[in-house]
């Protein structure tokens, strides 16, 4: 078990998502995806150790997913095995991001290994998402292991609302109330809390004492932290190729640039000040953008980058203001 102060533990779904075909649209091709094994796949490749605790099916796409998980370089030590088969996901590309419609009922990817205080406390942060956060059984462990994680770690949760799945919302909303970190698009918080400004959403929720992460695809991102201050990373241009998987690339760019600055640990995240937080917002943004300009592929298509330079300190805010960070981002919307 690769478990440490400085590693992962993805709590969450691996399935199999049915894309395009770049040439014959009507053509569908098999490839391993899930937003937490995707996260759990970039962490390994960023160069940060994850641990993944799902369910693997017994077909041959689960031991396609757990094949691809494994090669990357993620344990699965932790995942839960069952004869059933394994969750689909067709995705549906557009000009305004990418369309699921899901085949989920009785797979074997919603029954997740029980993750106990014991070893939650082995890892530096734990991160809860995706479907298993609203699909049953799945979500009632992940919200089990949230609240482990919320009393004796560090809870890194990225909603990932999709119109697909039914309900969900409060689940999602108590997901973020436990979390240490929260990274959502401004359409996960449109969705989840409605008629709210997104930005004011991920404002309130940074003032509770979170680092709370916003992206806006061609818009960029912004990190909300508690001492209210606001930075933000404008979008750098891209050819958009594929957009699927660039907000789980960002996601693990992210907790890999936390890792590397040695705030991966309980009460890290909350003393980020601007400058290093245009640092990592830059980093994951360059990170996804790499993702968005490759052919097939949903993690970064590297293997343990420099994160390099900091960006350029920004001119410090006054309280509740913002700094803006001229780097990073990515073209192109619904990636994140």
């Amino acid at each position: 078990m690769s478990d440490g102060a400085g590693s992962v533990l993805v709590l969450g779904e691996a399935l199999i998502d049915l894309v395009p075909d770049d040439r014959l649209p009507a053509l569908r091709h098999a490839q391993p995806g899930g937003a937490p094994a995707n996260v759990a796949v970039g962490l390994a490749r960023l160069g940060t150790p994850a641990v993944f605790a799902g369910g693997v099916g017994g077909d041959t796409f689960g031991r396609t997913v757990e094949d691809w998980m494994r090669s990357a370089g993620v344990d699965t030590g932790l995942c839960a095995r069952s004869p059933l088969p394994t969750a689909l996901a067709v995705a549906d590309p557009g000009p305004d991001g990418t369309g699921y419609h899901f085949h989920l009922r009785d797979t074997a990817t919603f029954r997740l290994p029980e993750v106990t205080a014991e070893l939650v406390s082995g890892f530096g942060a734990v991160y809860a998402g995706g479907l298993a956060a609203v699909v049953e059984p799945a979500a009632g462990a992940v919200a089990a292991a949230a609240r482990e994680a919320a009393g004796h770690g560090l809870l890194v949760v990225d909603p990932n609302v999709r119109e697909a799945t039914d309900g969900g919302g409060a689940s999602l909303r108590e997901l973020c109330a436990l979390a240490h970190v929260v990274k959502a698009s401004d359409e996960d918080l449109a969705r989840l809390w409605p008629g709210a400004d997104p930005s004011a959403s991920a404002g309130r929720l940074a003032a509770q004492g979170r680092l709370v992460v916003m992206t806006r695809g061609a818009l960029g991102s912004t990190a909300f932290l508690p001492s209210a201050a606001q930075v933000s990373v404008p979008a750098v241009p891209v050819e958009v190729v594929n957009t699927i998987g660039a907000g789980d690339a960002f996601m693990a760019a992210v907790l890999a640039w936390l890792g590397a600055a040695g705030l991966l640990r309980r009460g890290g995240p909350a003393g980020l000040g601007p400058d290093r937080a245009g640092a990592m917002l830059s980093y994951a943004a360059g990170v996804a953008a790499a993702v968005c300009g490759q052919s097939g592929g949903c993690v970064p298509p590297y293997t343990h980058p420099p994160l390099g330079p900091p960006a350029s300190p920004p001119k410090e805010p006054s309280p509740g203001g913002e700094a803006e960070v001229r780097s990073g981002g990515v073209s192109g919307r619904g990636w994140a």
